[in-house]
């Protein structure tokens, strides 16, 4: 190997933050993308966000809408456009129990983007029901207590 350094960072993490906050999760999935060849380099660039991203179903397949991802710095005219629907791939038998429980009145959304070992962008989904205005009050008061709690430990 050369002593080069790759343009890309070595872990892609991108989380939907807001998720855990405002959804009790349910059942997690692991979904692939159909992606353009300059979103897949934007993604390794850190460049996405799943901030007002959710999942509907449209015949059958399931998708996303409201995912950003950047325009690619070498792009020129053949760039992608940065917040059109793209097509999840999960298996016939998870599309039919997700479909299922979401007539059930629960949510699909993203919650983490990816990149696998084999170099794939990969996307976990949840099945959530979306928590109350007294359940993120409990969620703040227990991260205030662990909060509280470490500062303790620390002195």
């Amino acid at each position: 190997m050369s002593g080069k350094k790759s343009a890309f960072p070595t872990k892609v993490c991108i989380k939907n933050r807001q998720a855990h906050f405002a959804y009790t999760f349910l059942d997690r999935y692991t979904a692939g993308l159909i992606l353009q060849g300059t979103e897949i380099k934007s993604i390794r660039m850190n460049k996405a966000s799943l901030q007002d991203a959710y999942c509907y179903f449209n015949r059958g397949s399931l998708w996303i809408k409201g995912m950003h991802i950047g325009p690619y710095s070498h792009g020129n005219i053949y760039n992608h456009e940065e917040k059109r629907d793209r097509q999840l791939l999960l298996q016939k038998k998870e599309l039919q129990q997700l479909l299922k429980n979401q007539a059930k009145g629960l949510t699909i959304i993203p919650v983490e983007l990816f990149i696998n070992q084999r170099g794939f962008a990969k996307l976990a989904i949840a099945l959530a029901r979306g928590k109350k205005l007294y359940d993120k009050r409990q969620t703040i008061k227990e991260r205030d207590l662990q909060r509280s709690g470490a500062m303790r430990l620390k002195e």
